[in-house]
């Protein structure tokens, strides 16, 4: 039988390195028993994600076109949010054009004191909340999480005051293991909050991302429609920081079992930027991404894959893949030299948009908490760490550390 998603997660690579035992390509059981195939080998996955006949566009997937997805279905958003991750072609583009300016290496690059300025305040944050319980503190609570969160806010001009119940509820839309109730009514929320911000943002435009997508709805033409307003807001913030926080999570649990990669940062013999990529791939922050869907009948590695069939990208497993990565591909190594690029930030026309922002934002976080905190390690053991819930976010719950020193 086909192995089944667990909707609840659990960490990913020992049965990421069985699947991949038996193929590059998988079917799998989605939840509410969806037949549905993964794609986990790191060249099989590479060239399923620029194959011309793989869509993203929800039209393409045959069970929602037949009505056989109930509207509670858990992974329903990524299947059909309006945006640029569900579309393709000249739409695709056009969404994509609307915000990539915000992004630019250039534009990034210009953020980069404003993120060295939040990093420095929440590492106050991360001492007080110690220092007032035993010398323990919640890294992904204070750390991970606010940084990008409060970075992808400020672009999009968003009242920090949002941010707590923005995250909550864009933590229950990507989780996997959330009640259908919930999923409709947490996304129902979220949608009617962000139409409340960007109404915010059309009575007092800014200089923010927010108020040049209004622009672009406001033009005419046919720019931007309302629920594609909604949509990419919705898209910019969740993978604004969901991605962002699991990044800088995997990369402190990494170095802290790892205390001899950590010296050769410390050492100056390696860069953050080298503990960045060796953890995009090690221990990639997003496991299986949904969805995308043959055009037609698709071989991927001796696979058929039977048009309109969801698709997972195995983001988790590809990165692990020996083929591609050698034979101590699960080992942790900064100091590799990789012939081959990680797929942990997509590849193809859908390539993360934000990589020049994680990368930086994840590179200062890490540099800033161990030049700080150079004894820094965990308070419980790595095996007792409550995983992420679901098999599209790959992290833990929370990350209770030491600060030392």
């Amino acid at each position: 039988a086909p192995p089944r998603m667990d909707p609840a997660g659990g960490c990913p690579h020992a049965d990421n390195a069985r699947l991949l035992a038996g193929g590059a390509v998988t079917p799998v059981v989605l939840p509410g028993e969806i037949e549905g195939m993964a794609v986990l080998g790191h060249d099989a996955l590479r060239d399923f994600l620029s194959h011309p006949a793989v869509a993203k566009g929800p039209q393409h997937f045959t069970a929602l076109t037949e009505h056989r997805i109930p509207e509670g279905w858990p992974l329903l958003t990524f299947a059909t949010v309006p945006g640029m991750t569900t579309a393709d072609g000249a739409d695709h583009r056009r969404l994509r054009t609307l915000v990539s300016s915000a992004f630019t290496a250039r534009r990034v690059e210009e953020l980069r004191p404003r993120v060295e300025a939040v990093t420095t305040g929440l590492l106050d944050g991360l001492a007080e909340a110690a220092r007032a319980a035993d010398g323990v503190a919640d890294l992904r609570r204070h750390y991970a999480l606010p940084l990008p969160l409060g970075v992808i806010c400020e672009l999009l001009g968003v009242d920090p005051v949002h941010q707590g119940r923005l995250h909550h509820l864009s933590s229950l839309v990507v989780a996997t293991d959330t009640e259908p109730e919930r999923v409709v009514a947490a996304n129902r929320e979220l949608v009617e909050l962000l139409a409340s911000i960007a109404a915010a943002r059309a009575a007092a435009p800014g200089e923010d991302l927010t108020s040049a997508l209004i622009a672009a709805r406001d033009e005419g033409g046919d720019r931007l429609s309302q629920s594609e307003l909604i949509g990419t807001l919705l898209l910019m913030i969740v993978a604004g920081h969901e991605t962002t926080l699991n990044l800088v999570t995997n990369a402190v649990r990494a170095l802290c079992a790892h205390r001899e990669q950590l010296a050769l940062v410390i050492e100056g013999r390696a860069g953050w930027a080298d503990v960045v990529e060796e953890t995009l791939r090690w221990d990639s922050p997003v496991s299986y991404f949904p969805f995308r869907y043959p055009t037609e009948d698709l071989t991927v590695d001796g696979t058929l894959i039977p048009r309109g069939t969801p698709v997972l990208a195995g983001y988790s497993a590809a990165g692990r893949d020996t083929k591609a990565h050698g034979p101590d591909a699960d080992r942790f190594d900064i100091s590799r030299r990789p012939s081959v690029k990680h797929l942990s930030l997509g590849h193809g026309p859908h390539y993360c948009l934000g990589a020049p922002l994680a990368r930086m934002e994840a590179a200062i976080a890490l540099e800033a908490l161990f030049t700080r905190f150079p004894d820094l390690d965990l308070a419980v053991p790595e095996a007792e760490l409550t995983r992420h819930a679901g098999f599209v976010g790959n992290s833990v719950r929370a990350l209770p550390v030491r600060l030392g020193g």
